[in-house]
């Protein structure tokens, strides 16, 4: 069977491939297209369109697609059901679910920048989640290094020194300056900020710039920051456009409708849907006075 999807995969758009060929075709064929071709061409292909709105295998509410397929097909396993928590945790940027979907996110954002070609990208990660069934499976369990001396002697390190840095105040750098601007440049263009991209124009080590932006940007680390910045840039579209919501969500760089829903009521406390009507009443009660 034929499956179809839109370009540049990261997460479920990898993992629900997977699953699919392990549990339940396993000579089931992925296609990516652009995502304004996947329904065209899954009714010319007779492929089964995947990880876009209003299909039947999507997200539902908190639940990623890889849930979905989980669900729809009664797979039982114990390492999937880890596994589904940690993708879901990944795909939709809540790494509180699961403490590995940070890990999941930074190997699969790494994956996606390093490989253009969606094909060899899904043949990447099949081999990243065939590794991670066997760690579900069988070492789940298990601690790296815990309670040994060497990661005691760490934590004695940490608390000894590296704490007390940290809360050592620092002027700001000149670098903060320049990056609030190439932010600011950016921001009305694209979405897709590049932190190793970024750190090469500012002449930074990445990691360095990682671990010191949020120092200086309203104590909100990279991933957050750019967050915020894309829900400013939708409430602005909402306020003062008429695109409709799921177009305000790829537009400002969400993967799906579900999650910038979701992201959108943690900034704002409201749903994209009330925070229109609210807004349309606003304006309707300005005009009227």
């Amino acid at each position: 069977m034929k499956w179809i999807t839109r370009e540049r995969p990261k997460i479920d758009r990898i993992a629900s491939p997977w699953l699919i060929k392990k549990f339940i075709d396993k000579e089931a064929e992925f296609l990516y297209v652009p995502f304004d071709e996947v329904l065209v061409k899954a009714k010319e292909l007779n492929a089964i369109p995947f990880d876009i709105p209003n299909v039947e295998f999507t997200h539902y509410e908190e639940q990623s697609t890889f849930d979905y397929i989980v669900k729809k097909y009664e797979i039982k396993d114990p390492a999937i059901l880890i596994i589904a928590d940690i993708v879901r945790g990944a795909d939709t940027d809540r790494h509180d679910i699961a403490k590995e979907s940070a890990g999941l996110w930074a190997i699969s954002a790494g994956l996606s920048y390093n490989i253009t070609d969606d094909y060899k990208l899904l043949e990447s990660g099949m081999v990243i989640y065939d590794a991670l069934y066997s760690w579900a499976a069988h070492l789940y369990k298990q601690n790296h290094l815990q309670n040994s001396p060497f990661e005691n002697l760490l934590h004695e390190v940490y608390h000894k020194f590296l704490k007390k840095e940290k809360s050592n105040k620092r002027k700001t750098p000149v670098w903060v300056k320049d990056l609030k601007e190439i932010i600011q440049d950016q921001i009305d263009t694209q979405f897709s900020f590049d932190l190793k991209k970024i750190s090469n124009d500012l002449e930074l080590n990445p990691s360095y710039l990682s671990r010191e932006f949020s120092k200086y940007f309203e104590d909100l680390n990279f991933g957050d920051y750019v967050r915020k910045l894309r829900i400013e840039k939708a409430i602005g579209l909402i306020q003062n456009s008429t695109y409709t919501l799921t177009e305000i969500a790829y537009m400002t760089g969400f993967s799906d409708q579900s999650h910038f829903t979701r992201i959108f009521k943690q900034n704002t406390g409201k749903n994209p849907s009330s925070y229109r009507k609210n807004s349309q009443k606003g304006n309707l009660d300005t005009k009227s006075k």
